[in-house]
């Protein structure tokens, strides 16, 4: 499985929505806009182009994560589009009064404001530092909110004007929030303003709609977090969500508004039947991104076979499971063999995967639930098991993640868990996680 070259990813996508010169002349302000998603829609605008606003914190080059505000203005006027880069932390509201008049003096007015900018931190309450709880709510509701009200009276003069909120759908199944309320609170308010703002001002012709992506989209901070071309395959470009933005931005705004759009949807509706060239690899198992039930064709949690419970021991048709070799840590000891009494022949035929657990501090260990009659043990695997997952951590987060103390998922977002190999296998254990927590 290779990865594709960027330029031959670009040639194929910029034949699937094509700029049509829609947004010539029309000004898009565009916040969080020097990388990822929002450099994407930015970069798709210019190549129409349009005049540009970059709002963004970055002015100095981060240590990690690629681009600053000048470096994308530099790369929206080479595609064609005129650019005005503005720094602005959008939770300042005399700093977004100010970005806003600087663009109307510029560029005469705006058309077009897509509300990008977005703070994330997955974790539960208690582990939540206010701090971060203050951060999420500052940039993506109340950005949000800050940003429509001082552009919306330019808005109404604009020509075939849009907000754009990059937020979900409002989802109240209670799993979008159990484990992450604070952030799920933060981008809900994104899409509250949506709800509300669409018929708050349907009357002036100025359309507001939400745009979500069906899959994770491949990002620098995505890149970070999951690490290298393991990540990145299971992933989709940036670019699917900057076609699916144009083809919302280039709609009629008095008839097309108060929408939550998936990007796939979309460009379903534009005519597109093939997504493969929004993917990295060929034939790439995709992870879905969060608020969306019901994703098809993506790789999602799946639960094992009904037959497996918490209690279940091997099944009498097949032979036990391997025994844990050299676990000496007792707490150790006590999670791999709680996983050790649900292995049988079920929970091998669901999840068909081989784990493997470098915790930083404690050493390495497997759980082979590929290969009959299933193991788990210090080390590697045997050699001819192919590990399909490897989890780094540290020990005290793995055993809290096996207790049910911490949210794989959330574990990943926030930094404290690696993952390499296939994402939707590793979703897989979530599951199995859900079955050990009466036993740990």
């Amino acid at each position: 499985m290779s990865l594709k070259g960027s330029a031959q990813q670009q040639e194929i996508m910029d034949k699937m929505i094509p700029n049509i010169g829609k947004l010539a002349g029309r000004t898009v302000f565009i916040t969080g806009a020097s990388r990822g998603i929002g450099k994407a829609i930015a970069l798709k605008c210019a190549k129409d182009g349009a005049n540009v606003v970059i709002a963004a914190k970055t002015v100095q080059p981060h240590p990690k994560l690629p681009g600053t505000i000048f470096t994308a203005a530099k790369e929206m006027e080479a595609a064609g589009g005129k650019c005005l880069a503005c720094e602005v932390d959008i939770r300042n509201e005399e700093q977004v009064i100010r970005a806003v008049e600087e663009a109307v003096k510029k560029f005469g007015g705006i058309d077009i404001l897509v509300n990008n900018a977005s703070a994330i931190h997955l974790t539960n309450t208690t582990d939540t530092p206010m701090k971060r709880f203050d951060l999420m709510n500052g940039v993506n509701m109340r950005g949000t909110f800050i940003c429509s009200k001082y552009c919306i009276p330019y808005l109404k003069k604009g020509s075939n004007p849009h907000i754009l909120n990059i937020s979900p759908p409002l989802n109240m199944n209670v799993k979008w929030f159990k484990d992450h309320v604070g952030y799920t609170m933060a981008k809900y308010g994104m899409s509250m303003c949506t709800l509300g703002m669409a018929d708050e001002l349907r009357s002036d012709g100025i359309a507001v709609n939400s745009l979500w992506p069906r899959t994770a989209i491949y990002t620098a901070a995505m890149e970070m977090l999951g690490g290298g071309s393991d990540v990145k395959s299971q992933c989709r470009s940036p670019e699917i969500m900057a076609d699916a933005a144009y083809a919302v931005l280039t709609r009629d705004s008095k008839s097309y508004t108060g929408q939550f759009a998936i990007d796939e949807d979309v460009l379903k509706e534009q005519g597109v039947k093939d997504f493969r060239a929004y993917s990295y690899v060929d034939d790439p198992k995709l992870m879905p991104d969060f608020f969306l039930d019901d994703c098809p064709g993506v790789s999602a949690f799946t639960a094992p076979s009904p037959a497996i419970s918490a209690s279940s021991g091997a099944s009498s048709a097949t032979p036990a499971a391997k025994t844990a070799s050299a676990i000496t840590d007792p707490e150790l000891a006590k999670t791999f063999g709680a996983v050790q009494k649900l292995i049988n022949e079920d929970l091998i035929k669901s999840v068909n995967a081989v784990y493997a657990f470098d915790l930083k501090d404690a050493g390495s260990f497997y759980v082979d639930l590929k290969n009959a009659p299933g193991s788990t043990g210090a080390g590697s695997p045997d050699a001819d098991s192919k590990v399909d997952v490897t989890m780094t951590l540290n020990k005290a987060d793995f055993i809290k993640m096996f207790a049910g103390q911490m949210n794989p998922t959330s574990a990943f977002m926030t930094g404290k868990l690696k993952i390499k190999g296939d994402l939707g296998l590793a979703m897989k254990l979530e599951k199995l996680l859900k079955k050990l927590q009466p036993k740990l």
